[in-house]
């Protein structure tokens, strides 16, 4: 965040990529709280089908939260010029990236072998398009950061502000798609 002086006082004023990717994180935040306002509208409705979510749901959460920490870890690395740790790292994150997407698909397995199917009761239904929605979005991000790792090993290693700033935006969206996990799950578990 950068400074301003407007009349005696300071401003910060935010970048607008950031600006650009919180209104993006947002806008997603208020399409899966509409995701979950219908959840419990319909799910008031009755003819709801109750079932436990499978075990391998909370090791997705589990891979995505480590993640997190990792990619957190290659940001410090990065602005401490560690550029082997920032490296391994980045790589690692993507790793647990792509685990939490093989974990989800394993889940959604899972329900489908307690006959809990996409076309059948709206109670899986739901968990499917929320949760399946939701590995879209983490998609994305595990797109980013393997451009980050193309930048950490195709370019020299120097931090400079500008891929301190993808950085950034690249972390801040991750840390998103993980809180909104966390949202996500807690909001199944408790319904």
């Amino acid at each position: 965040m950068s400074t301003v002086a407007v009349g005696n006082k300071k401003v910060g004023k935010i970048h607008p990529l950031k600006f650009a990717l919180w209104i993006g994180c947002a806008s997603i935040m208020m399409m899966f709280a509409a995701f979950t306002s219908a959840y419990i509208v319909r799910h008031a409705v009755g003819n709801w089908l109750e079932f436990r979510l499978p075990d391998v749901f909370f090791v997705s959460t589990a891979v995505i939260l480590v993640s997190s920490m990792t990619l957190h870890g290659a940001y410090l690395a990065f602005k401490n010029g560690n550029e082997k740790r920032y490296k391994s790292l980045l790589v690692v994150s993507a790793i647990l990236g792509v685990a939490f997407i093989v974990l989800q698909y394993q889940g959604w397995m899972a329900m489908q072998s307690i006959g809990i199917m996409l076309d059948g009761n709206p109670s899986g239904s739901f968990i499917y398009v929320i949760s399946g929605v939701h590995a879209a979005h983490v998609l994305g991000g595990i797109a980013a950061i393997i451009m980050a790792i193309l930048h950490a090993f195709a370019l020299p290693f120097e931090v400079t502000d500008t891929r301190k700033l993808r950085f950034e935006l690249t972390l801040t969206y991750w840390h998103f798609v993980d809180f909104l996990w966390l949202y996500l799950l807690l909001f199944f578990l408790t319904q």
